[in-house]
């Protein structure tokens, strides 16, 4: 499927060897789509690149220095808004996410053009049970926060944006720009009004053993989680 409207958006930092494999899936299922490299240093890209030379609806967007999730979706968003795209199925690079699913997710899309198609993840045997317990946590802080508006799980990052409204949240805040960017503009999309549909889909966790790789560090990473929700607390009391 070409669209001229709906691109798929790939942000990637460091995934590993199975980038490529990744990249050409998503390619089977939707065109245009977008990688943004956000400062990968493991060559995981070279091989994207090459691609992208034969598949004319592949673009590689370099980004000099990594900034985070956010970051690179901010880039490849503003840069989508600019060629004439209105939305961005934003989705990881790591092979979590079900790219056969994206067919649907961009037709419901079409059909709903206001609102942002959240992913609701069906889990296998393979996720790590602190990721689920962690979840359950900023599964309840963002419906208080949003008062029940925004997606129904803000920590899974395949979902469809309208760009506009996409881009005017990221311009009011300075967070949203590390792993800290799914729960964040789940709750201000749902401020602004912008519906979320929620749609069940597959979650992946790939071994480390065959190629998966992950970034998250509990430690640090749920420590920002938790000054982020301080934060969207505050503001929504304020509100």
């Amino acid at each position: 499927m070409n669209s001229a409207t709906h691109l798929v958006l790939m942000p990637a930092y460091n995934p590993g060897p199975r980038l490529r494999d990744t990249v050409a899936e998503v390619l089977r299922w939707w065109s245009p789509v977008w990688l943004v490299v956000d400062g990968s240093t493991d060559g995981s890209d070279r091989p994207v690149a090459e691609l992208a030379r034969r598949e004319p609806g592949l673009r590689v967007c370099m980004r000099e220095t990594n900034g985070g999730k956010g970051a690179a979706v901010c880039t490849g968003a503003e840069a989508a808004a600019a060629a004439g795209f209105t939305h961005a199925l934003v989705m990881d690079a790591d092979g979590q996410h079900p790219a056969d699913r994206i067919p649907e997710f961009m037709a419901r899309s079409q059909a709903r053009p206001g609102a942002v198609i959240c992913g609701r993840p069906v889990f296998g045997p393979d996720v790590p049970w602190v990721r689920l317990a962690g979840r359950q946590l900023s599964v309840g802080l963002v419906r208080w926060e949003s008062g029940g508006a925004a997606a129904a799980d803000p920590l899974f990052g395949f979902r469809v944006y309208p760009l506009a409204p996409l881009l005017a949240v990221m311009g009011e805040t300075r967070g949203a720009r590390g792993y800290d960017f799914d729960p964040e503009v789940a709750v201000r999309l749902a401020w602004r009004g912008v519906p979320a549909v929620n749609v069940p889909a597959a979650c992946r966790y790939p071994r480390r053993e065959d190629g998966g790789v992950s970034h998250f560090r509990y430690v640090r990473d749920n420590g920002r989680m938790v000054r982020l929700h301080l934060r969207l607390l505050r503001e929504r009391f304020f509100r």
